[in-house]
């Protein structure tokens, strides 16, 4: 026979050991197959989250109206479009007023018609959210009649919160209301800033760490059984197979456990991806129809997984000799090297170090170097854990029964209990690296907004041409219960002859209190009048300043009024104002939106009548936090006196989109990890437990107590447990202090980080072992030791 069928032969005999064991065998495979499929459903995922984002984009663009075709007037095909969005307890809500010009207007994607005035179309997550108790509030703010759901394709995800709301008062006053726009389409086309390199290097790393576990855990699976497996192909030397055929044999039964695993796994993946839809993560989802693998990716996998279990079998026998009459490893096993042990994370940081201090200044990362010294320093993680449980517990002794049994199974056998810890150990080390390096860069792209909320919660602005007087909005905003100060301001535009080519003079208006926030006034009473001082602001809008008893013009001064939609000049022109000749000169202060204001301050009766609705305005906030309700209240009032106001909320920092883009995608991958740690360690925990059913059962028969068994297992867990966790957390740091070198940090060691993760690692490790303590019980009984 040639070389070729001799291995078919072999690996055909392992799989039919595999599936014609009995229900001893089923039940080794079957452990196998959960295992390894659990490792590639998520694999899977992984290699369907980037297509899965480029849907989100994709559907993004396609209903944008960025750089979509304009109209300068109404025709058969225009539609008036302005963006009206809103916020409800901390979650944002896309929303939009249309109103079509014509019987050919744009249809906006995933609707069937434009919802005319009074109704809207909403996102089927906003009308869930409408209809439950949870939106009684918000059914106040939107309360028109809903004339139909929005499909998938005018959405990024279903968890999108989205509304059209129709309208027959919508219009465009001239070229400069930026508020509205006139379309005759939708979608547009963009080139994505690619990340820097620091966010490139985050990625990948993130990736890296993800996906090191689940690799460890696919390795760890396909060993399940490995004692019974040794002493079945003992009983095959007894009946003249030779060493290589018993070793082909139990790479045909990893073989058929791996393909067990696949389809396992496949289902998993059909099952996650079904429930996908239903979960929103700070408010991002995706289809389970975006979730489609590439094909390539998914064939890889699939040759990637099988190949992986064999080579992982050949590996695992390369120091057991199986002979006619036993096992060799039954004896005691030699002592580890720890040489080669150290050289991997030794590489690993070698080919890390040499991009130390690059930063974002100095060119890409190779990604390939990156992922490959992470990868070994994580192996090597996985490596030391064995040699380092075997010098701990080579010379323990002594202690209650339960610590005994505990301690001389560790000294029999310490292989099985290092490869239950290896997974949760590569997981926490990742983890500590990446919130060490995520903390060490906080600060390049989370930046201080400048904002003051502690002067205003909320910043309430209001653009020209709104409907409602700032005044009347004003109180409505006080009046709402939980609000405890509304401070409106209203600024216009001034110069010194018109047209205004050159910079223009900002004027605002407001009663003593109101200016008080923008500059140190001293003694202020009403008709007064200030010079504002100390402003550095310079930009093509503000900048020149005025004199007492210098004539203004305030308004319109840059003579838009003369391009409005019908054509004909329909506001009024700039009115004519003189400076009080008392007025002071006054330091300028930030607002709570952090402006530094400059130009004129004048009280109501000493401000210019008639500018019409050039103003811009902002009523600052403030509110009695306590109440759950006052922000949504206030955004109530806000929105029944106009839509078009918006309701700024003020925050201290904000942060990079793609740098929080990244932080939220390893949130969605730590939590999938977290599960396939528990589930595969829950595997792991119940084949070890079955190997030992009939010890169990004995040591019950002689009298041993069940409480003292039980212990006994828990320590097993434990010592390694926490062996392992130490060595990750210091991998772990030192790992993260490299990644931060890299990105050209100083070191800082996040200990809320590390403690975090390591804690969190425990806790799983807790949760399974309670949970398999009810099979551990059912395990220790005397029947037992019966043999079919």
């Amino acid at each position: 026979m040639s070389r070729l069928q001799v291995w078919a032969r072999d690996l055909g005999m392992g799989t039919r050991f595999a599936f014609g064991g009995g229900r001893e065998g089923w039940t080794r495979t079957l452990l196998t197959g959960v295992g390894v499929g659990l490792g590639v459903a998520l694999l899977l995922i992984s290699t369907a989250i980037p297509g899965a984002l480029a849907q989100r984009y994709e559907r993004g663009d396609a209903r944008s109206t960025l750089n979509s075709e304009r109209a300068d007037a109404p025709g058969p095909d225009t539609l008036l479009i302005a963006r009206i969005g809103q916020t409800y307890r901390n979650k944002d809500i896309e929303g939009n007023m249309i109103r079509a010009e014509g019987p050919d207007a744009p249809l906006p994607p995933g609707l069937k018609r434009i919802p005319g005035p009074g109704e809207m179309a909403l996102s089927p997550a906003l009308d869930e959210l409408l209809k439950s108790s949870d939106g009684a509030l918000l059914r106040e703010r939107l309360d028109a009649r809903v004339s139909e759901i929005v499909g998938a394709p005018g959405l990024v995800g279903p968890g999108e919160l989205l509304f059209y709301l129709g309208s027959d008062t919508l219009r465009k006053n001239g070229p400069e209301d930026y508020r509205v726009q006139r379309v005759t389409g939708f979608g547009h086309d963009t080139d994505r800033e690619g990340l820097d390199p620091v966010l490139m290097l985050m990625v990948v790393l993130t990736f890296v760490a993800l996906l090191m576990p689940v690799a460890v855990f696919i390795a760890t699976a396909v060993r399940f059984g490995g004692e019974r497996r040794d002493r079945r192909l003992a009983a095959l030397r007894l009946v003249g197979a030779d060493g290589r055929m018993v070793r082909r044999i139990a790479a045909g039964e990893a073989l058929a456990g791996s393909l067990i695993g696949l389809v396992l796994g496949a289902g998993f993946f059909a099952v996650g991806r079904s429930l996908v839809g239903s979960f929103s993560l700070q408010q991002r989802s995706v289809f389970p129809a975006d979730l489609d693998p590439a094909p390539w990716l998914a064939v890889l996998v699939a040759l990637a997984v099988p190949a992986a279990a064999v080579a992982v079998t050949l590996f695992a026998l390369r120091g057991v000799v199986i002979e006619p009459l036993g096992v060799v490893r039954t004896t005691k096993p030699s002592r580890r090297r720890i040489w080669w042990r150290l050289l991997l994370p030794l590489v690993g940081i070698g080919l890390l170090l040499p991009m130390g201090g690059r930063g974002n200044d100095h060119g890409r990362f190779n990604q390939w170097q990156v992922a490959g010294g992470v990868v070994l320093l994580l192996i090597g993680v996985t490596v030391l854990i064995p040699w380092l449980l075997e010098r701990f517990v080579a010379k323990m002794s002594g202690g209650p029964v339960s610590w005994q049994l505990a301690v001389r199974r560790l000294q029999v056998n310490s292989g099985a209990a290092a490869r239950l810890v290896n997974g949760i150990a590569v997981a926490v080390a990742g983890a500590i690296a990446l919130q060490m390096l995520f903390a060490g860069v906080e600060g390049e792209y989370t930046k201080s907004t400048g904002q003051d909320p502690g002067r205003a919660a909320v910043a309430v602005i209001v653009n020209r041409d709104a409907q409602t007087p700032m005044d009347d909005l004003a109180q409505r905003i006080a009046a709402v219960p939980g609000v405890t100060r509304a401070v409106p301001l209203t600024s216009a535009h001034a110069a010194h002859q018109v047209p205004a080519d050159e910079e223009t003079v900002q004027v605002t208006i407001g009663t003593c209190d109101a200016l008080g926030e923008v500059a140190t006034l001293g003694s202020c009473k009403e008709g007064d009048a200030f010079v504002v001082t100390g402003s550095t602001s310079r930009d093509d809008v503000y900048g020149a300043t005025a004199k007492p008893g210098d004539e203004l013009f305030v308004g319109d001064v840059r003579g838009y009024g003369s391009a409005s939609a019908s054509g004909t000049t329909d506001r009024p022109g700039p009115a004519k104002w003189k400076v009080p000749a008392d007025a002071r000169t006054v330091p300028s202060r930030e607002d709570p939106t952090g402006q530094l204001r400059s130009g004129l301050l004048v009280t109501p009766s000493a401000a210019p009548k008639e500018i019409g609705s050039f103003p811009d305005a902002r009523i600052f906030v403030q509110v009695d936090e306590s109440g759950p309700n006052t922000l949504d209240l206030a955004r109530n009032a806000v929105f029944k006196a106009d839509p078009f106001v918006t309701a700024m909320r003020l925050r201290d920092t904000k942060e990079a989109a793609g740098y929080s883009s990244i932080r939220t995608g390893l949130f969605f991958g730590a939590i999938a990890v977290l599960v396939l740690i528990g589930g595969s360690l829950l595997v792991s925990q119940l084949e070890q437990l079955r190997e030992r059913k009939r010890l169990l059962s004995a040591l019950v028969a002689f009298g041993t107590k069940r409480s003292t068994l039980s212990l006994s297992v828990l320590w097993q867990t434990a010592v390694p447990i926490v062996l392992g966790l130490v060595l990750a957390a210091g991998a772990g740091v030192g790992l993260g202090a490299v990644l931060m070198s890299m990105a050209a940090q100083p070191l800082r060691i996040d200990w809320a980080s590390v403690l975090g993760m390591t804690a969190a690692g425990a806790g799983v490790v807790v949760v399974v072992t309670l949970l398999s303590l009810p099979p551990l019980l059912r395990l220790m009984r005397p029947d037992g030791l019966r043999t079919e």
